[in-house]
């Protein structure tokens, strides 16, 4: 080794670490060509409490419920009148449940597990550009657009899905595409001939709804990431000017904020799912 290499080398050891919040998720390792980040291994502990959580509850159903049993039933009923001010039907709220309370507890599980003490402190540290990186091996799933984008594609994509199922394929399709509208012109015409203004407008509204569906993704996708990524890097402002005291209203601050921002995806996600599953109305 030559001693400019040398010099080189000492430069980068003596390097002072640095923890900057980056807006991608960090590798941690990589198993061939895929690579796990700090975010993914965040998001596979949280699907493991829910499913031991799951296990073990089910494990304690009895006929008679304990304190446990009846604070979650209090819980589900609370949420199921909630929802049914959404959807207007028992029937609907009761068929939505499960997939609007699985996002619920997700996003919940992620935004919360990201506030515990050592999940941002406990990491590695890399060697990048001569300068020392330290990478947290856990970091909050909603923090990672990519995760943000999955459930926003998701959610949209599920509530098409039972439009189909529940208004019919001919139905729905011409909610985006018209093309009852475009058929009804040469039946109707003599008879009312305003269908010519009246029907194209049809036709170009169904093709803004086409738009409308791609800005419910960028919406969902933005929002939970940016309030999310944006209170981490608050309380680590705040714990680098001091980690004693300062940061204790903030963190109880983002738990509130984790709390709000996942009720108000489950809550558009179902707000999508009864708009799609209801006919058009003239």
């Amino acid at each position: 080794m030559t001693s400019a290499e040398q010099s080189t080398s000492e430069t980068a050891l003596n390097t002072e670490i640095q923890h900057e919040h980056t807006l991608y998720a960090e590798p941690i390792f990589t198993i061939g060509n895929f690579s796990v980040t700090n975010s993914l291994l965040n998001t596979l502990l949280v699907i493991f409490i829910v499913v031991a959580f799951g296990i073990f509850l089910k494990s304690k159903i009895k006929m008679i419920p304990g304190k446990l049993q009846n604070g979650i039933e209090m819980v589900i009923e609370l949420l199921l009148d909630v929802f049914n001010s959404v959807t207007g039907s028992r029937e609907k709220t009761l068929k939505f449940f499960p997939i609007i309370l699985s996002f619920f507890v997700f996003i919940l599980l992620n935004n919360w597990l990201g506030l515990l003490p050592g999940v941002g402190s406990i990491g590695q540290v890399v060697l990048e550009h001569n300068e020392k990186i330290f990478v947290p091996f856990f970091r909050s799933g909603m923090a990672d657009l990519n995760t943000t984008l999955a459930l926003a594609l998701i959610g949209v994509v599920v509530s098409h899905i039972f439009g189909v199922l529940t208004i019919g394929f001919w139905k729905y399709l011409n909610k985006f595409i018209n093309i009852k509208a475009l058929l009804d012109i040469p039946k109707n015409i003599i008879k009312d001939p305003s269908i010519l203004i009246i029907n194209p407008i049809k036709v170009f509204v169904g093709l803004l709804e086409i738009i409308g569906e791609l800005a419910k993704v960028a919406s969902l996708t933005f929002r939970l990431f940016g309030n999310i990524f944006a209170g981490e890097v608050l309380v680590a402002s705040m714990t680098a000017i001091l980690a004693f005291g300062l940061p204790v209203p903030f963190m109880f601050l983002e738990i509130l904020v984790g709390l709000i921002q996942a009720f108000i995806f489950a809550m558009l996600i179902l707000t999508y799912l009864t708009m799609m599953t209801s006919a058009e109305e003239h």
